[in-house]
Order: structure tokens, then C-alpha cells, then sequence
């Protein structure tokens, strides 16, 4: 059977104990990088004596640039002995390889279980008190500028806390881009969570940026981003825009942004209104 395993995010008392028993009597270890994974073992049977027999276990390296090929020459009797997967640190399949490998189970009716466990990104919004229930997840923003700066306005504009994982080479530039975005927005940023360096801090962006200038960013960061406030009035609708006084082609652009459709197909649907009852909406 395939067991999918979280692992600590830094601090190794974090394992849980299924953790270690299915460790215990696993063949076989898919992980992002066998030297990490047979590293943490290790220190389990030091630090915690764990006995976990290492020498029996068959270590294979499975991660984003391999996981495609890797399933695809895989045959199903593969599943027939105990297998286990884990993520470098963490829950795999979330900002992690192991999705695809959860996709092909289902596909094939292989069956699986997955163990809960530390999660960054769920110790960081508790701790940032922005939310109580509904909350957006992001992961890593794109690398190019433009895409990343579309796609910073789209979550500052959503009503959801959102949660951001940065490198520490990048978080300054990240503070940054929203301090010129949303100035006033509140931000909850903590890097090396569970380890003896944690660090948790809260303000604006200007007031996190003047923080950080006299620390070092080494370590990875989670950045949380409250929801934007309330405002006052109702959404806008279909029929608001209908009834505006614009050019059929504005009022296209429009409401395709609205609908979520292509500008063209919805300006030709519009004139095919027009030609039926006499009149341009």
C-alpha cells in the first residue's frame, strides 16, 4: 500500500508516530531528494529512537522534473509492497511534488492513504489571526515581474486572506510590490517556523520593510495578506453595464471581463440581439 507522509518543517518532534510506524515497515521511500529523506531518518533513530531499519529500505528519487516519467514507466504491481511518500519537509502535493502521483492512483484504483501532519502554510495563518475560516492558498508567486505583478493585484483584490510562500532573496522585492499596490493593507510575514529562529512579525508593508532592513531574510517565509477591507455599495451586474451609454465594443470589453468570456463572441452575440429585436443592448 502507498502511504503519503508529512514530515517536520523544522522542528523534528513534529513527527507524528504513524509517521514513524509506517517508516518502520516500509520497502521502498519515494522522496524529492533520497540524501534529505535518508538524512531525516537518521536523525529520527538518533534523536528519537526511532529503530528504523534503513538498510532494508530501497530509497528512490521521485520530484517535479522526473514525477511524469517516472509514473509512466511504472508497472501496478509496484503498489504490491509497502511504499511510502515524502516531501522534502512538510505535506507533500501542495507546492510539492506528489499530486501526479495522487492523480495516477485514482486513475488506476491503486489504493492510498494520506497522513496529516505540519503544514506551513496552516501554522502561519492561525498564527496571523487574519482569519477564522475561509482563506486562500497561493504558494509561490511567478518569477516574471509582469505575471507576478497581474497576479499580486488579482489576490489583493479578492476577499480571501491569502497565503504566500517566498524565498528569502525575494521577500524584500514582494514587500515592496504590495507596499506600491495596497499600501495601507495589512501583512503577517514568519520565516523558520518551528525551528530555533522563528520569527513572526505584523504591520503594513512600509512598517514590515523598515523591520526587516536591519535583519537577515536567510530562511523561507511564509507572507500572509489580509483580505481586502468592505466596500460600500453593491457589486456591479450585467444589467448595470447593459444600460450604460457606451460603444457596443466598451460595452463588450466589459462584460466579457465580467463574464469571464471572450470580447468578440460577445459583441457578435450582441449585434445577433440587435439584427432579432431592432436594438443594440
Amino acid at each position: 500500500m502507498l502511504s503519503f507522509l508529512p514530515t517536520p518543517i523544522g522542528n523534528l518532534e513534529d513527527i507524528t508516530y504513524r509517521t514513524i510506524k509506517l517508516l518502520k515497515s516500509s520497502e521502498v521511500v519515494l522522496c524529492e531528494d533520497t540524501r534529505v529523506a535518508k538524512k531525516l531518518l537518521k536523525l529520527l533513530n538518533e534523536k528519537l529512537s526511532a529503530n528504523i531499519d534503513t538498510k532494508s529500505i530501497q530509497f528512490i528519487s521521485l520530484h517535479s522534473h522526473n514525477e511524469q516519467h517516472f509514473l509512466h514507466n511504472l508497472s501496478y504491481d509496484f503498489f504490491n509492497k509497502n511504499i511510502v511518500y515524502m516531501s522534502d519537509a512538510g505535506t507533500p502535493g501542495i507546492s510539492d511534488p506528489g499530486y501526479l502521483l495522487v492523480n495516477y492512483c485514482h486513475k488506476n484504483n491503486i489504493k492510498f492513504q494520506v497522513l496529516p501532519g505540519a503544514s506551513a502554510s496552516i501554522v502561519a495563518v492561525v498564527a496571523s489571526g487574519f482569519v477564522d475560516k475561509e482563506f486562500l492558498f497561493v504558494g509561490f508567486l511567478p518569477h516574471k515581474k509582469q505575471i507576478k505583478t497581474e497576479k499580486l493585484q488579482q489576490i489583493l483584490d479578492d476577499g480571501f486572506v491569502s497565503i504566500i510562500y517566498e524565498s528569502p532573496k525575494r521577500v524584500l522585492n514582494l514587500l515592496e510590490q504590495i507596499n506600491s499596490l495596497s499600501s495601507n493593507r495589512q501583512i503577517f510575514i514568519t520565516k523558520e517556523l518551528t525551528k530555533l529562529h522563528e520569527r513572526y512579525h505584523k504591520g503594513t508593508p512600509q512598517e514590515l520593510l523598515d523591520i526587516l532592513k536591519d535583519q537577515t531574510t536567510k530562511g523561507e517565509w511564509v507572507v500572509i495578506i489580509d483580505k481586502a477591507p468592505k466596500q460600500k455599495g453593491e457589486p456591479i451586474c450585467k444589467t448595470d453595464i447593459e444600460n450604460l451609454s457606451l460603444p457596443p465594443k466598451q460595452k463588450a470589453k466589459l462584460l466579457s471581463k465580467l463574464a469571464g468570456c471572450d470580447t468578440k463572441d460577445i459583441y457578435m452575440q450582441n449585434l445577433k440581439t440587435k439584427e432579432k429585436d431592432g436594438k443594440y443592448i
